[in-house]
């Protein structure tokens, strides 16, 4: 494994799961541009090409648009980069609420990306028969359907990608990639399954704001049940998860 920069400032925390505190959000939303730059760099020298599954809501959204700047695109060789999503909603493309759409808006679509490499979630129609093509693509795009990066984020009531509470896809079994119904939403959602989103070389978990705080304590420290807190099953001790947080989020760890 690469010697990353950020390797001696981790904190273990289980056999699963390792957390950073990188300091403010500032801090941490630069942070995550770095170890984002260099997972692809290291990718893209050992493979050729780095694949990536983008994850949704504020803290990416903050991240592309950093990656995005003049500053920082020339620092990765985008040609080089394979995008996937970790989750999408049943919207077209052109939704505010696409993920696809985030990404896209906040500066990915100005970077010098191949479009035969760019693999969006078609999740606004015939959704089951569609996470069943996008599985075949992965297992067709990515070796091993390892990721070198899994972004993912978790939601005030402990979901993570579109896993959520009590939803069928949390059992989903030689899958990697289901269509799940979310009853607390009314509504269908596609989604990488644990086994897909376990097998990436990293998993990096963004937790920002006092907002997460309750519910990323209760995630860390709370019994384990994942039909519950589907977050907590993210990480085994092959592919540890990296939950990266601000202060604000984790401002009394160690507990």
């Amino acid at each position: 494994m690469a010697d990353y920069f950020w390797k001696k400032d981790v904190l273990g925390f289980d056999e699963r799961r390792d957390i950073i505190i990188p300091g403010n959000s500032t801090q941490t939303l630069d942070f995550c541009t770095e170890h984002f730059i260099a997972l692809a760099e290291n990718a893209i020298k050992k493979r050729g090409f780095f694949h990536v599954a983008l994850s949704g809501g504020s803290t990416p959204t903050a991240l592309f648009k950093r990656l995005s700047a003049p500053e920082n695109r020339p620092r990765v060789r985008w040609e080089q980069v394979k995008l996937f999503w970790s989750d999408e909603r049943a919207v077209p493309p052109s939704s505010l609420e696409s993920n696809y759409h985030m990404a896209m808006q906040a500066g990915f679509s100005t970077l010098p990306l191949k479009a035969e490499h760019v693999f969006r979630m078609r999740a606004e129609e015939n959704i089951e028969q569609n996470a069943l093509a996008y599985e075949k693509l992965i297992e067709k795009e990515v070796p091993n359907h390892s990721f070198d990066l899994l972004m993912l984020g978790m939601g005030e009531d402990g979901h993570t990608a579109s896993l959520f509470p009590k939803t069928h896809a949390l059992h989903a079994t030689d899958r990697l990639v289901v269509a799940n119904f979310v009853p607390q939403k009314n509504t269908w959602r596609m989604t990488l399954t644990f086994d897909c989103i376990n097998s990436a070389s990293e998993i990096a978990v963004y937790v920002l704001g006092k907002g997460k705080k309750e519910m990323l304590k209760h995630i860390l420290t709370s019994p384990y049940n994942p039909d519950h807190l589907p977050a907590q099953r993210i990480g085994t001790p092959a592919h540890k998860a990296l939950w990266i947080a601000d202060q604000e989020a984790l401002p009394e760890y160690p507990f």
